[in-house]
């Protein structure tokens, strides 16, 4: 035991003794919470790994522990969650404070911590410590480890281990939400979520701004996406629809005029606005006919209800929903049919209108998007090619749409043609910080 280890055993001695169990787990528990809260401000980062691995690794690494080390005599009347629960909140309490202090570079060695060999090692002599290793390895292999590692090193790097993990914005977002995680979880996932948004946001428009410029150098900020060269030319077809016709304006007025309908009404009018102006009409009438008889038969008991701030939110969370995946688990049959023959553009607007008109939803897209990744990332990187791609242009759309900053296309030369389309070379892209209209 390290000089510093004393600390535990010093102030919370109910946890520590092996002898007698606990009899209330949650009194335990918070005194356990209390220690890391306290020790993570006062000592320096390995002080408190060093704390963190005496509490609930070195005792089970030795054959020859005498007897259940003190934090597990507490879970041993088959409390196995509740240790998960306590070995979580530690972990993220620990984080937290790391992540506010900018000590970021100590996490990866909080999460190296349960690399250990000897955990697999069983021993005859103490059955009970078998079991107490059997709970660290199942954490080691279970979701909430795999959630642990997303806070751990530079997301590039995370992003090389598996495809998924470009996108952990996502499961970010998914985490933050979930009352089943502890409060601290959630608040490390809702930080480092943004902090991976806002980096992409940046990182995409120096990009921009220096890939139109010929005596700038592109080598200092490369581009954030995997779509080669061909992203200047997307990002210019996603922001050439401005001023009278643009995707805001067109859902600032959808938002006025129907304000007063019924449910029933309403349905017909978004599914008329969601895919009014998609490309290639004909292709597109399949999609939308499945669209419309899936949103008719939701909430028939309400048809005659008026549309309020609620039920729009409600409308548009379905409208998601029936876009994305309807139960969490898998994708639904239309994201399939939209995404399968490769119109990921045409989704993606279809998603981005569906938030202009409500932007409390965009949480609600959010966790969907980290539901379908969560599906996904069981197959290799070259089965899922077309998902990659519809999630490479949703990260773009969303931050050029969907962000605080505008993307404006400016015409830089003189075009015969009346179709800016036929000659987005002739323009470039210009960002400025934008004004929210909802203030």
């Amino acid at each position: 035991m390290t000089a510093n280890s004393l600390l535990i055993s010093q102030e919370y001695p109910h946890f520590v003794t092996s002898e007698s169990r606990q009899p209330n787990l949650q009194i335990a528990q918070e005194e356990v919470y209390s220690f890391f809260v306290k020790i993570v401000k006062q000592l320096p980062p390995d002080d408190v790994l060093r704390e963190f691995k005496a509490l609930f690794i070195d005792g089970l690494d030795s054959q020859y522990y005498p007897s259940i080390p003190g934090i597990y005599s507490i879970f041993l009347d088959d409390q196995e969650q509740e240790f998960c629960n306590t070995l979580k909140r530690c972990s993220y309490i620990i984080i937290n404070n790391w992540t506010s202090n900018r000590k970021d570079k100590y996490i990866q060695e909080l999460v190296n911590l349960f690399a250990n060999e000897n955990m697999k090692v069983k021993t005859n002599n103490f059955p009970a410590i078998n079991i107490c290793k059997s709970w660290l390895e199942n954490f080691i292999t279970s979701k909430d480890y795999e959630e642990l590692k997303l806070f751990a090193g530079k997301h590039e790097e995370l992003s090389k281990s598996h495809w998924a993990n470009r996108y952990s914005s996502y499961l970010l977002v998914d985490q933050s939400i979930n009352e089943n995680n502890p409060r601290e979880q959630q608040e490390a996932a809702r930080k480092l979520s943004k902090q991976i948004k806002d980096k992409f946001k940046f990182e995409l428009a120096m990009y921009i701004a220096r890939s139109q410029s010929p005596v700038s150098s592109t080598t200092r900020y490369t581009n954030p996406s995997l779509l080669g060269d061909n992203v200047l030319h997307l990002i210019k077809s996603i922001v050439l629809r401005k001023g009278v016709f643009s995707h805001e304006n067109i859902a600032h007025i959808f938002i006025k005029q129907t304000q007063e309908q019924t449910l029933e009404e309403f349905k017909i009018s978004i599914e008329k606005y969601l895919f009014f102006s998609v490309d290639n009409q004909k292709v597109v009438e399949t999609w939308r006919r499945q669209f419309a008889e899936n949103l008719s038969l939701w909430k028939k008991d309400y048809s005659q209800e008026i549309i309020t701030k609620e039920l729009l939110l409600r409308t548009c969370n379905r409208v998601i929903d029936c876009l994305t995946t309807e139960n969490g688990k898998e994708p639904s049959s239309l994201f399939i049919l939209l995404l399968a023959p490769g119109h990921s553009l045409t989704l993606v607007i279809i998603l981005l209108k569906t938030i202009l008109i409500c932007r409390n939803s965009r949480r609600h897209l959010e966790i969907r998007i980290a539901h379908l990744i969560r599906y996904y990332e069981k197959y290799p990187k070259d089965e899922c090619k077309w998902v990659i791609n519809f999630m490479e242009i949703f990260n773009i759309t969303f931050a050029i749409y969907a962000e605080n900053v505008e993307y404006n296309l400016i015409k830089m030369e003189e075009d015969t043609s009346n179709d800016p389309e036929l000659n987005l070379d002739g323009y470039r892209v210009f960002s400025q910080i934008k004004v929210d209209r909802q203030k």
